[in-house]
């Protein structure tokens, strides 16, 4: 970084020094962006309030549980079936007026392959509610304890 203190022979110095400008300027900056208010968007909805009829029966949707065991078995609500009635049962829970919960619970030593075909059998019927339960179990094998 190179200065200039003028010319030895007594002229005054042309050019003017920038620095000051520059640190007036980055001050001035820092006290504009900490004054800006926190911008706020909020959209106000009115939502209906809901109503607590006791006449009014809670749904329970019903849940279906697919078990993979060891020995290469799939079951459904803990009965054995094969890939076909699978197949068949998965299109029967989509026709309900509530489509049931369908959790997927492969056991510790289950086959991979056949864990990929059931999960993409489920994927290629169209059901929506699906969730893998149990994992929690694994729990302390995956934190290395």
């Amino acid at each position: 970084m190179a200065m200039s203190g003028g010319s030895d022979d007594g002229s005054p110095m042309m050019e003017m020094n920038m620095t000051p400008l520059i640190d007036v300027l980055l001050v001035l900056l820092i006290m504009f962006i900490i004054t800006i208010p926190v911008a706020t968007h909020a959209v106000n909805i009115d939502l209906p309030s809901p109503v607590n009829n006791p006449d009014t029966p809670e749904v329970e949707p019903i849940k279906n549980k697919i078990v993979l065991t060891q020995d290469g078995q799939i079951l459904w609500n803990a009965q054995p079936l094969s890939v076909g009635e699978l197949r068949g049962n998965l299109a029967e829970s989509l026709t309900f007026a509530v489509e049931p919960e369908l959790q997927f619970e492969p056991e510790a030593n289950a086959s991979y392959e056949l864990s990929a075909e059931v999960l993409a059998i489920i994927k290629g019927s169209g059901v929506t509610k699906f969730g893998f339960v149990g994992n929690e179990r694994y729990r302390q094998f995956s934190a290395g304890e």
